[in-house]
């Protein structure tokens, strides 16, 4: 059994939650520099350029790369031969993002109820999965989401008799109905299977997953491969302009479902698509 102090996650989450606000991820940066030599849009291009260059700034300066700093998503890998000591780990979670967001001068986008709007001033609550695995470690993914995108993400119903062909159809209608206001080019995390509640959850980590990699399933890679085609083929384009470059990857991950259902979620993520990655 490994002893593990809240200390050490509250501090490795406020660096976390700076380290991915103001550094764009390699698979992100090299995307954008390819779709460049891609994208024959002339005002595309220059939206492109615009992009990398903001990302270097924020790099360079380490100010964030966008000013919604999001809503901070905590995905936890729990070894089960881990014992947390010195305090609670959601408490610990919280205390690393309020930290994390008073260190780094990250804008607070929380707000206290869903109706009464009040501002808790520190971005806490974090939403928070955790999943309990073999090993002495924890790994932790914190992934910062915007709302703009987030507020384009949907959720589809669908019945077996739908197939293959009416989940794709759902994923690019998800898309077109985005346009210009996830400030795209964007990165579209896909669900499948499950239930109602799991197949977002699914959607959410697809968009952990590098830009160009693929799932594991011949038929799962042919749909990322041909809805990544098809959605740069609607000329939404970077910003909403125009041009090629409308979506930078498609990621779908596929779970077990019920005989009589097929949950199809979309979770849209705009061209930062942030995220940072720890194990300890």
């Amino acid at each position: 059994m490994r002893e593990i102090s809240t200390k050490l996650i509250i501090e490795t989450i406020a660096e976390m939650c700076i380290s991915a606000n103001c550094n764009l991820n390699e698979d992100v940066y090299s995307a954008l520099e390819e779709a460049k030599q891609k994208e024959e849009s002339p005002i595309a291009k220059e939206i492109l350029c615009q992009l990398t260059k903001n990302a270097d700034i924020a790099l360079q300066n380490q100010v964030p790369i966008c000013q919604d700093t999001g809503m901070a998503i905590v995905f936890l890998e729990i070894g089960q031969e881990v014992h947390i000591v010195d305090g609670l780990l959601e408490e610990a979670v919280n205390e690393g993002v309020r930290q994390g967001y008073e260190k780094g001068y990250l804008r607070k986008s929380v707000v206290q109820d869903p109706f009464l709007r009040v501002n808790t001033k520190d971005n806490t609550p974090a939403i928070l999965h955790i999943r309990m695995v073999a090993g002495d470690k924890i790994d932790i993914t914190l992934a910062p989401k915007g709302f703009g995108s987030e507020n384009m993400s949907r959720i589809y119903m669908l019945k077996p008799s739908d197939g293959i062909e009416g989940a794709k159809q759902a994923i690019l209608e998800a898309v077109r109905e985005a346009g210009p206001n996830p400030c795209p080019p964007m990165v579209v995390g896909v669900g499948c299977g499950g239930s109602f509640e799991y197949s977002a959850y699914l959607a959410k980590k697809a968009l952990l997953r590098p830009i160009g990699s693929h799932s594991d399933k011949k038929h799962i890679r042919e749909m990322e491969e041909e809805l990544l085609q098809k959605m740069n083929d609607t000329g939404i384009g970077p910003q909403g302009l125009g041009g090629r470059t409308t979506v930078l990857g498609v990621n779908i991950e596929s779970y077990p479902t019920h005989i009589a259902g097929m949950p199809v979620a979309v979770n849209i993520s705009c061209h930062v698509t942030r995220h940072c990655h720890k194990v300890i």
